[in-house]
């Protein structure tokens, strides 16, 4: 049962190559109705053929740019292999649904798998390393160690390739550990780094089930994206068809990557689809209609008007009869002149004041015409003494300067 299962998917993966390779320069994959034996299968919707000298660095997790993906696109890739009987599994599953992937080889598994390398190249699937020994300290190790590492996984996996080639220029760090001294040293030799835009934690001691969850809801808030996964774990295995089959109903798309070659040219993009959530997703304005460049075969412009136009005193018009004229309401208003006050409106101010002072005076006079005639010294004496009574009354709440029969010392002599 099982050699008849490896016949079959090996002439599937015959059949998909073929596909591949008669899709033309154009990079359509091969979509679910070209799936054998399975029409309602997900499929590849497109193949993306990249330039990695120019997007050095790609993956949301870590860097600013992912792939130029459209929204419900999704990028597979998976790490660690290749591990019979898990990688073989995954091989199958993809195949059963004509869906491409992309694959970072360790370089001591090569070695001992190269089989398996070989096989997930027949099957059609992109080839990237992933070091020789899968260190989780590229982060700080020396760099001739780290050089190494990335030199001998490359040695390893072509090896295991054999004359059929088929190594991409693609390069995942263990555990996204990332480090300059690394990332200058894959630039210079110009290969692309993949980081990922979200992971479904397929590394950790957790169910299947939460290995789909995470992956799942991870995706949704992500909209699209590059999804990291391992193909030695037995809980990714288990949850690869549910992961499949949710993407087809939820309608996402699966691209498969490609390095471009002089046969194969990049895909044209522009710099902001290289964004996860480009200006053009996000901003209304940036999907409106452009407006088209014009050329005008002939300007013409209104006539200024001149100087003498201007000169009111000379009764000529103030603008060219082509012009609206002023309108004659604004001779009616001018004709109108309002009364000018009287200045004896100004005088009643004075006439009060004067009233005010004549009517003071009388009363003074009246005041003294009221009081009692001193017709002999008597009587003149009593109001003098009357006076002088009354300076010496104390006003209710003061003190007396000095105390009842205090004497005032006598003066000094000079």
């Amino acid at each position: 049962m099982g050699k008849a299962l490896n016949i079959l998917c090996a002439r599937h993966a015959a059949v998909l190559l073929l596909s591949v390779l008669t899709a033309g320069i154009g990079g359509t994959a091969a979509s679910a109705t070209d799936c054998p034996g399975n029409p309602g299968a997900l499929g590849t919707s497109r193949t993306l053929v990249v330039d990695p000298k120019e997007h050095l660095r790609i993956g949301t997790m870590q860097y600013d740019e992912t792939l130029p993906l459209q929204d419900h696109e999704v990028v597979l890739t998976f790490d660690d292999g290749p591990l019979p009987p898990h990688s073989n599994q995954v091989l199958d599953i993809l195949a059963s649904q004509c869906v491409k992937a992309t694959f970072f080889i360790i370089g001591r598994m090569a070695r001992s798998f190269p089989e398996g390398v070989r096989r997930v190249r027949d099957a059609g699937h992109s080839i990237g390393t992933h070091t020789q020994n899968h260190p989780l300290s590229m982060n700080r190790m020396p760099v001739e160690r780290a050089r190494q590492e990335i030199d001998d996984g490359i040695a390893a996996t072509t090896a295991a390739l054999g004359d059929g080639g088929g190594l991409a220029p693609f390069f995942r760090i263990p555990g996204l550990l990332r480090a300059d001294a690394v990332e200058d040293y894959l630039a210079s030799q110009g290969i692309q780094i993949w980081s990922a835009d979200f992971p479904a934690d397929d590394w950790r001691h957790i169910s299947s089930a939460r290995v789909y969850d995470l992956a799942m809801k991870r995706l949704e808030a992500k909209g699209k994206g590059i999804l990291l996964l391992h193909d030695i774990q037995g809980r990714t295995v288990a949850a690869l068809p549910r992961i499949l089959a949710t993407l087809k109903a939820r309608g996402y798309r699966i691209v498969h990557v490609v390095p471009a070659t002089p046969e194969r040219p990049k895909t044209p993009t522009d710099p902001q689809e290289w964004q996860l959530h480009p200006v053009s997703e996000t901003v209304a304005i940036a999907r409106w209609p452009k407006v088209p460049s014009f050329v005008f075969a002939r300007t013409e412009t209104l006539p200024a008007p001149a100087a003498p136009d201007q000169d009111w005193r000379a009764g000529k018009p103030a603008l060219p009869s082509e012009w609206p004229q002023p309108s004659s309401l604004r001779a009616m208003n001018d004709a109108i002149m309002l009364a000018a006050p009287d200045a004896s409106i100004f005088e009643i101010q004075e006439k009060a004041s004067s009233v005010i002072r004549q009517a003071m005076i009388s009363a003074r006079h009246a005041e003294r015409l009221a009081m009692p005639l001193a017709n002999s010294a008597d009587e003149i004496g009593k109001l003098i003494a009357i006076h002088a009574n009354a300076s010496k009354r104390m006003i209710p709440g003061s003190r007396r300067i000095a105390q009842p029969g205090l004497r005032r010392a006598p003066d000094r002599a000079p």
